[in-house]
Parts: C-alpha cells; structure tokens; sequence
C-alpha cells in the first residue's frame, strides 16, 4: 500500500513538472512573439503593433509570477532530489531571463512608436532588421533547446551570441557616423541605438538561457564563461 501511495505521489510530481516546462514554453512562444512583432512594428512604421507589444506583456509578466509560484511551492513541499532541484532551479532562472526578453521587446516597441512619427531612413532599417532576425534566431533555437534538453543546441546558441555582439558594434559605429555627418539623424539614431542595444541585450538573456539548459541537463555551471570554455566544460576537456 505504502508503494502505491509513494508511486502515485511520483507520478503527480512528475506531472506537475510537465506542466511547468509546458507553461515556460507557452512563455516563451509569446515572448518570441513580442520580439517578431517589435521588430516588425519598428521596420514598418506599425504604431498599432508597437502598442500590442507593449499590452501584451503583462501577460508575460502574469506568466512569469504564476510559473515562479509554483516552482516556490514544489522546493516547499516536495523536496525534490537533485536533479529535480536543478530543473526547478534552471527553470526559475529561464523565466527570468525570458521576462526581461520581454521588456527588451517592450522597449523596442516604444522606440518603433518614437520612429514611426520621423522621417525614414533610404535602407529602412536594414541593420536593424538584420540583427533582428538574428536575436530572433537564437530565441527561437535556445526554446527549441529547452524543449529538447539538448546540450549540443544549447552550445550553439551561446556561440552565435559572439556575432551578434560584433552586428550591434558595427551598427554602433554606422549610427555614430550618421550623427556626426548630419545632425538632423540625431533624434532618430538615438532611437535606433536604444533599439539596438534592447536587440543585443535579447541575445545575451537567449545566451543565459543556453547556459541554464546545459546546467539542469548536465548539472555543470557554465556561467560568465565563454563559448569556448563552455563546450569544454560540457566535453569533459576542462
């Protein structure tokens, strides 16, 4: 009888964390969502989008308070072993990361309505764009990563941020050179700047997202290390 009370008491737990990895993909599929149409808004001058963005993330952030509760309340009653702890834990830990990715999109969103009242540029924020699709690329991979526990996706997500890095200093540097050579772009390119800086800050919290998957996969600790560093790590070469 003692058995088939511990099993089933297994079994619910099991469960209620399926529920929650669930739950932090939902998050992560609108978080996806307000960063696509953040973009979308600033490329295309949609004040109407760039205020849905904004509305919705206090869905995320309802999401972000239930899925922490519940994490709270598993480490209270359930005492969960080692490895569950680390789920638990890197789950914490994701959706932080996820609801700041949130804000990031939330401040691109009050950029595009900044721009969409200014004078376009000729290449209509091709850069911009560009990094976008990027930063929306490894959102996109660490989720799938997530859902997968898979180390090796992980890994490739935390390399790709290295280049993303060297996109927005490029488009550092182009913006800087606009304002100096005409001082009428100031107004917009600071907006554009703010817009790259949230798109390059949505690529460090996906980096730390990888880094969160590799730690409740493979219990190791990879934070404030490189790629490089991180892969050896992983491979045992370190």
């Amino acid at each position: 009888m003692a058995t088939n009370k511990s099993q089933h008491i297994s079994q619910q737990f099991e469960k209620e964390l399926q529920d929650i990895r669930s739950r932090v993909l939902a998050m992560g599929g609108l978080v996806e969502q307000q960063v696509s149409n953040a973009m979308e808004a600033l490329v295309t001058g949609d004040a109407e989008l760039a205020r849905q963005v904004i509305t919705d993330d206090e869905d995320v952030n309802k999401m972000d308070i239930s899925i922490d509760e519940d994490c709270i309340q598993i480490i209270a009653l359930r005492q969960p072993t080692a490895s569950d702890l680390r789920l638990v834990t890197g789950i914490l830990k994701t959706i932080t990361d996820l609801e700041r990715i949130g804000d990031e999109a939330v401040r691109i969103g009050r950029m595009a309505l900044n721009l969409a009242e200014k004078d376009r540029p000729k290449k209509n924020y091709r850069e911009l764009h560009a990094l976008g699709q990027h930063v929306s690329g490894m959102l996109h991979n660490t989720l799938d990563a997530f859902a997968r526990f898979d180390v090796d996706a992980a890994l490739q997500v935390a390399h790709e941020d290295r280049q993303v890095d060297e996109e927005y200093e490029g488009i550092m540097r182009q913006l800087m050179t606009y304002m100096m050579e005409d001082p009428r772009t100031i107004s917009r390119a600071i907006d554009m700047m703010w817009s790259a800086r949230s798109l390059e800050r949505i690529g460090d919290h996906s980096r730390n997202i990888s880094q969160h998957i590799i730690y409740l996969v493979e219990g190791k600790d990879v934070r404030h290390l490189s790629a490089e560093k991180m892969e050896k790590v992983v491979k045992g070469n370190e």
